[in-house]
C-alpha cells in the first residue's frame, strides 16, 4: 500500500517543473527516496519547498531507515513555520527574494517620497488642555484593551531573567509587570466610576511572549495571583520565530549544529498584529464593545502617566492611529514620526528611523537635513513605540492583509559585491510600521509629551550606558529608576509641594540626578488631577527623603518630610490624613559595583542599593 502511495505521489510530483525545468528526481533525489516516511500533508510541504528553490534542505538526507525521526521532525518544524506566518512559508520566501534583491541593488524604500511634519497634538503636562484630554482618556479607558509586547529577555541589560520581572524601582521593589497591572486596574476602577451607561467593565490585557519568555511570564503571574487582575482578563499570544536565510536567493538556512533543523531567529514585535488577528482576540474585543487597543513596551516605567491623556487625544480627534511621542533632538538615535508624500500622490504617516530621516531630508530639498527648530528640538517628534489604534479600522485593515506587516531585511554582507552574507539573515517587522499599508484617508496622528513624564526605557547594560555621550539619555536600569523619582517629584511640585532640587551622583559610570525617592501606587495618583486633589496646604520634601504612598485614600496636609515615610492602608480604608513635621534618619543610597557578583543582578545593574536605616510607617 505504502509503495503505491509513494508511486502515485512521485508520479504527480514528477509532472512539476521545479528548479528551471528539472524534474522531481533531479531536484531532490534523496527526498524522493524518503517519501514513504512523510504524511500527505508533509508531501505537500515538500512540493512547496521545491517550488520555492529549497531542494538543498534534503541534499544530505541518507537512505530510509537512517535518522527517520529527525527527517520527520524537520517537516514538523516546516509545518510550524508555515502555519505561523501570514500566507505561509512560500509567501515568506517570495517576499525575502524581493527584499534581498532590493537590498543588493541598494534600493531606497523612500525613493520618490518627500518628508514633512505630520499633524498631531503637543501637550504640556498639567495645563488645562492636558487635564481635559486626561479626563477624556480616563473615561474612555473602559473601552480599551492593552497589549504588552514582552518577547525579550534582559540579557542586553546584564540581567538573566525576563525584563517584565525587573524591579521598576528598588524603593518598593515593584516589578514592571505588577506596575502595569496596577495601572490598568486603577484605570479600570476610575473609568467605570466616571463613565455613564452600559459597556465593558473589565479592561483586558494581552501579553505577547516568545519561546524565551512565555513560561517565565506565566509563572510570574501565577505565583503572584496575577497581581490582583482576574486570570480571565489576561490573554497570552506566543510569537514564533522565522526561518533564517543563507543567501540572496533566499535559501533557507539549516542549523549549523543540526542538519535536520532550520535555523530560526525572532521576526520582530510587528508579529503582534498578526497574532491579535489570527487568534480572534481582536474580533472578540470588538464584539464586546471595545474601541481602542493600546500597545506598550516591556520596560518603560513612565508611560502610564502619559497614556490617559494620549487616549483622550485619540478619542477627541478620532485618530485611527495615534503614536505617543517625545521631543527629539535632531539626529538623536530615535526614529521620527514623519509624513511622507510620494510624487504619485500617495501619503503615509510613519516612523522613519533616525539614520534614514537625515539623508531623506537632504535629498528632498532640505540641505541641512534634520536640524533643531527654534524650540531646540527637531520638528519631527521621537517615536517611543507606544501606540493607540481604533479597533474598527484596525480590524478592517488586518482582514485585508491577514495581519501581515511591511517587512525589511538587513543582511550583513561579506564585501562590497553583496553576494555573500557574514551570517544568515531573516525578515523582520516592527509594530510601528503598521501604518505603511493604510489608505491616505486613514487618520494617523501623534501626541507629544515631555520625556520626563512619558519615556524612560530600560534597555542598556552598565558598560554600554557609561559610553553614551554626555547629555544623551542612558536608557539603563540606573537612569530608568532615577526617572521615576524625578517624574514624581516634578508632579508633586506642580501640585504645590516644595520639593528640593536633586543632587548629581555617579553610579556605574553614569551621572544622574538623584531626586527624593517618591513613589506611589497608581490607585493613589493615577492622573495629575488625582494627585492635585490629595495634596493640601504647605508641604515640603527634602532631597534625602523617601516617601512611599500605598494608601489609595491618603491625603497629605501641611507635611514637612525629612527622612523616610511609608503610608500603608488597605483598599477600601477610610480617608487617611498625613501631616506635620516628620524627621528621621531615613533611607540612604549606597554605591554598588556592577562587577560585584555577590550582589543580585537586578541591584548590580543599577549601581546602587537602598540602605533602610529608619522610617516612619503610617497609619
Amino acid at each position: 500500500m505504502a509503495t503505491s502511495t509513494v508511486g502515485s505521489t512521485a508520479d504527480s510530483l514528477s509532472k512539476l517543473h521545479i528548479d528551471g525545468g528539472d524534474d522531481w528526481a533531479a531536484a531532490a533525489p534523496n527526498l524522493l527516496r524518503n517519501l514513504s516516511l512523510l504524511s500527505p500533508e508533509q508531501v505537500e510541504l515538500a512540493k512547496m519547498l521545491l517550488e520555492m528553490g529549497q531542494s538543498h534542505l534534503f541534499e544530505h538526507w541518507p537512505e530510509p531507515g537512517v535518522d527517520d525521526d529527525k527527517k520527520r521532525e524537520l517537516f514538523n518544524q516546516v509545518a510550524r513555520l508555515n502555519s505561523s506566518y501570514p500566507g505561509g512559508l512560500a509567501s515568506y520566501i517570495k517576499t525575502a527574494k524581493e527584499l534581498l534583491a532590493d537590498s543588493k541593488a541598494g534600493k531606497n524604500p523612500y525613493d520618490g517620497f518627500t518628508p514633512s511634519v505630520p499633524s498631531g497634538e503637543s501637550l504640556t503636562f498639567g495645563d488645562d488642555t492636558f487635564l481635559q484630554y486626561e479626563d477624556a482618556g480616563v473615561k474612555e479607558a473602559r473601552k480599551a484593551a492593552f497589549v504588552l509586547v514582552a518577547g525579550g529577555l534582559g540579557e542586553r541589560l546584564g540581567y538573566n531573567g525576563i525584563k517584565v520581572a525587573l524591579p521598576l524601582e528598588t524603593t518598593t521593589g515593584t516589578c514592571f509587570l505588577q506596575h502595569y497591572i496596577d495601572s490598568i486596574l486603577a484605570l479600570q476602577e476610575t473609568s467605570c466610576r466616571l463613565a455613564q451607561g452600559d459597556g465593558p467593565t473589565e479592561i483586558p490585557l494581552a501579553i505577547m511572549t516568545s519561546d524565551d519568555t512565555h513560561s517565565r511570564t506565566v509563572e510570574l503571574l501565577e505565583s503572584n495571583a496575577y497581581f490582583g487582575m482576574k486570570p480571565t482578563q489576561v490573554k497570552f499570544l506566543k510569537q514564533e520565530k522565522v526561518a533564517c536565510l543563507d543567501d540572496n536567493d533566499a535559501r533557507v538556512a539549516l542549523d549549523p549544529h543540526n542538519k535536520y533543523k532550520i535555523q530560526t531567529k525572532p521576526h520582530g514585535h510587528g508579529d503582534v498584529h498578526s497574532l491579535l488577528y489570527s487568534s480572534g482576540v481582536l474580533k472578540e474585543w470588538q464584539d464586546a464593545g471595545r474601541r481602542w487597543v493600546v500597545f506598550f513596551q516591556d520596560t518603560n516605567g513612565l508611560l502610564f502617566k502619559a497614556i490617559p491623556s494620549a487616549l483622550g487625544v485619540s478619542a477627541t480627534k478620532g485618530y485611527h492611529v495615534n503614536s505617543l511621542a517625545v521631543p527629539r533632538k535632531a539626529k538623536e538615535a530615535i526614529g521620527g514620526i514623519t509624513k511622507l508624500t510620494h510624487q504619485d500622490g500617495r501619503t503615509m504617516v510613519i516612523n522613519v528611523e533616525y539614520n534614514q530621516l537625515d539623508p531623506l531630508l537632504r535629498a528632498s530639498g532640505y540641505p541641512d537635513g534634520d536640524v533643531n527648530s527654534e524650540t531646540g528640538y527637531s520638528p519631527f517628534p521621537g517615536n517611543i513605540n507606544q501606540l493607540i489604534f481604533e479597533i474598527g479600522p484596525y480590524l478592517e485593515e488586518l482582514t485585508k492583509t491577514g495581519g501581515a506587516i511591511k517587512e525589511f531585511v538587513n543582511p550583513k554582507y561579506k564585501d562590497s559585491t553583496k553576494t555573500a552574507f557574514k551570517s544568515s539573515t531573516r525578515l523582520e517587522c516592527m509594530m510601528q510600521d503598521y501604518p505603511k499599508t493604510l489608505p491616505p484617508s486613514a487618520r494617523v496622528g501623534f501626541t507629544v509629551m515631555d520625556a520626563w513624564v512619558a519615556y524612560a526605557p530600560v534597555k542598556n547594560n552598565p558598560e554600554d550606558a557609561a559610553k553614551v555621550p554626555k547629555g544623551n539619555p542612558y536608557h539603563s536600569a540606573t537612569s530608568g529608576e532615577m526617572a521615576i523619582y524625578k517624574a514624581n517629584s516634578l508632579i508633586l511640585r506642580k501640585a504645590g509641594v516644595k520639593v528640593d532640587d536633586p543632587v548629581l551622583q555617579v553610579f556605574n559610570g553614569q551621572e544622574v540626578e538623584v531626586w527624593p525617592r517618591i513613589v506611589w501606587k497608581p490607585k493613589w495618583g493615577l492622573t495629575y488631577s488625582d494627585v492635585k486633589g490629595k495634596v493640601h496646604g504647605n508641604c515640603s520634601v527634602t532631597q534625602r527623603s523617601t516617601m512611599v504612598i500605598e494608601a489609595p485614600n491618603c491625603h497629605i496636609v501641611d507635611l514637612s518630610l525629612d527622612g523616610a515615610l511609608i503610608i500603608n492602608a488597605a483598599d477600601g480604608t477610610e480617608q487617611v490624613e498625613v501631616s506635620g513635621p516628620l524627621q528621621n534618619r531615613g533611607w540612604t543610597i549606597e554605591s554598588v559595583d556592577y562587577k560585584d557578583t555577590s550582589v543580585p543582578e537586578e541591584v548590580r545593574i543599577r549601581g546602587f542599593k537602598i540602605n533602610k536605616i529608619e522610617q516612619l510607617v503610617k497609619p
